[in-house]
């Protein structure tokens, strides 16, 4: 028989539940002042951004007209440097500035404003997280983002405004580094396939061993280096999984599961933390995010499949042994995503 709030091994449990209100309580706690995130595609999925691989209507399933050898095609290194029209077309598209941060994104805006965020892990390049207001210096965008770009053979930044003015005029302008010696290519710090993760990714690895909290939203957790995040917080710390279905290895007793969409989880955490109303204001602003003129799109349906994580079904809470995740050794040249964490 073991003491009430301790497990079989005598480390104290750190939750008094695996529920909302235990975790609420433990947030509002001056034990939780670290709290970390990793995202994937269930946070953007509500915001309209299809995914990649869903039948009919993931992004692979309309590159037929692009006429590529294959539908990876677009995010390949090699590729874009003999045609990078493919994928200008693509990101015309998915530019910035054409979909609304979701509830979820808000939600990591509250995180901030109550000092209790201390780093967001992004896989998904759509930079909704900056739209709805989450500090740069909070943000690690592990497969890079549209946030910024530069000539993919000199390594000169680039314009933003003039590579917005070239991806979204009537024709597609490829743009091209300005230096008069180069002429290269200039396309958006994605990683692409062949190419390795940001240095600010594994520098920022470390940083892990702080933390308090670590919530993981909208991932199935199956692309490496990212999904090995999860096992790099101290063995103390309560980790929470908001996501359509069991993922990954949450078997310890501090492990908390909210199955449903990011959205509808988010907000029962918000109620039970009181920001529920602090949620709704902070979402009401995203509406200045969109671009003069652009409609807000509608959202996506949510899928499940065995390769890919959107947001789901209603909410519940349980605690449960997952399947466990793959090696944690890294892969420098996981590709990007957009916003889907799974392989291109």
């Amino acid at each position: 028989m073991t003491k009430p709030g301790y497990t079989t091994d005598q480390h104290p449990r750190i939750l008094e539940g695996n529920d909302f209100k235990a975790l609420a309580k433990y947030m509002k706690s001056d034990s939780c002042r670290n709290v970390f995130l990793m995202l994937g595609a269930g946070v953007s999925t509500s915001a309209g951004i299809p995914d990649f691989r869903s039948p009919g209507t993931g992004l692979y399933a309309n590159l037929a007209r692009l006429n590529l050898p294959f539908p990876e095609a677009v995010f390949e290194i090699g590729f874009f440097k003999n045609n990078p029209i493919p994928f200008y077309t693509l990101a015309k598209e998915l530019y910035p500035g054409r979909f609304r941060p979701t509830l979820t994104h808000s939600f990591i805006t509250l995180l901030h404003s109550h000092s209790l965020l201390h780093t967001c892990f992004t896989q998904n390049i759509d930079t909704l997280e900056r739209r709805a207001g989450v500090p740069a210096h909070k943000i690690i965008e592990a497969h890079g983002s549209f946030a910024t770009q530069r000539c993919i053979e000199c390594k000169t930044p680039f314009d933003a405004e003039k590579i917005k003015k070239a991806v979204l005029s009537e024709e597609i302008e490829i743009p091209r580094c300005e230096r008069r010696r180069c002429r290269g290519l200039v396309k958006p710090d994605i990683v692409f396939f062949g190419e390795g993760l940001p240095n600010q990714f594994h520098e920022s690895i470390r940083n892990l061993r702080e933390a308090d909290l670590l919530i993981v939203l909208g991932t199935s957790l199956t692309v490496h280096p990212f999904a090995s995040l999860v096992d790099l917080v101290p063995n103390d710390c309560p980790r929470v999984l908001i996501n359509l279905d069991e993922v990954g290895h949450f078997n310890k007793p501090d492990d908390v599961l909210f199955l449903g969409k990011c959205d509808d989880v988010v907000r029962e955490l918000c109620k039970e933390l009181g920001w529920e109303e602090e949620l709704d204001a902070a979402w009401e602003k995203t509406k200045d995010s969109l671009e003069a003129g652009e409609p807000e799109p509608e959202p996506e349906p949510e899928e499940s499949t065995e390769d890919e994580q959107d947001e789901g079904p209603s909410s519940k809470s349980k605690a449960g042994d997952l399947v466990e995740p793959e090696s944690v050794e890294e892969d420098k040249t996981s590709p990007a995503e957009f916003p889907t964490e799974e392989k291109l």
